[in-house]
């Protein structure tokens, strides 16, 4: 188990894919054939919802899917975690998010996180990006974590745990490529030196969660395929 830098949130959140109920939801989820064939037999596309989560407005239950164009809230002491497409996605208590449509149903386009935090791993793809308050994130093939801070209004926290991102916060744009975790903080205002965007280290998520993310959608994270890890800085890179 990696060591993870808590900051708001309880041991217990993060270690939410070492639960019992979450390995055999999981191992269900793969053994019958993933997103695919839960499409073809009309099955939920819920892989575990612990908890009470609402879809547009109404009571979630894990039996229902997620589409694309659906707004997601969760409860206190909730987790959900859902596959649309070749993305996968948890979703932490107390947040509130969008996942907006693409070039067909099962496509996101757009996550738009207002509430909370949520971690995700993307397959291959183009014109897709996470969209918060303070920062827009043009995404490729990667895993990510995005967190709004309830104390911290106009500043927002977001982790490339790897792959490439186009960022953007104020008129400030950046890109970021990382192996091993590169971290932000993505505020609405420039600090002292003009700065919209500023380091950060890897918060509030762990190694774990984005490999069990990445096996939903039959992916590995670039740590597993390198065989090592770096720091947990923020800084991007893997030890070498």
């Amino acid at each position: 188990m990696t060591q993870h830098l808590l900051q708001g949130r309880q041991e217990k959140e993060i270690l939410w894919f070492q639960r019992r109920d979450v390995l055999k939801a999981a191992a269900a989820w793969v053994a019958l054939g993933g997103l695919p064939v839960a499409m073809a037999q009309q099955r939920s596309n819920i892989v575990q919802l612990a908890g009470d989560a609402m879809i547009n407005g109404v009571p979630l239950s894990p039996q229902q899917s997620i589409q694309t164009g659906d707004a997601i809230q969760t409860g206190p002491g909730t987790n959900l975690i859902f596959v649309i497409g070749n993305a996968s996605f948890q979703v932490r208590q107390n947040s509130r998010l969008s996942v907006e449509r693409g070039a067909t149903l099962n496509a996101v386009s757009l996550l738009r996180l207002l509430t909370g935090a949520v971690a995700s791993v993307w397959g291959k793809g183009v014109d897709r990006s996470i969209v918060l308050p303070t920062l827009t994130a043009g995404i490729r093939g990667t895993g990510v974590y995005a967190e709004i801070f309830a104390d911290r209004g106009d500043r927002n926290y977001f982790c490339n745990c790897y792959g490439t991102v186009d960022m953007g916060a104020g008129n400030e744009k950046r890109v970021s490529q990382a192996d091993y975790h590169q971290a932000f903080w993505a505020d609405a205002n420039p600090n002292q030196d003009g700065k919209f965007l500023t380091p950060a280290g890897a918060l509030n998520h762990s190694d774990e969660e984005l490999e069990f993310l990445a096996g939903l959608v039959e992916q590995r994270t670039s740590w597993q395929l390198a065989g090592r890890k770096g720091s947990r800085d923020g800084g991007g890179s893997m030890t070498y």
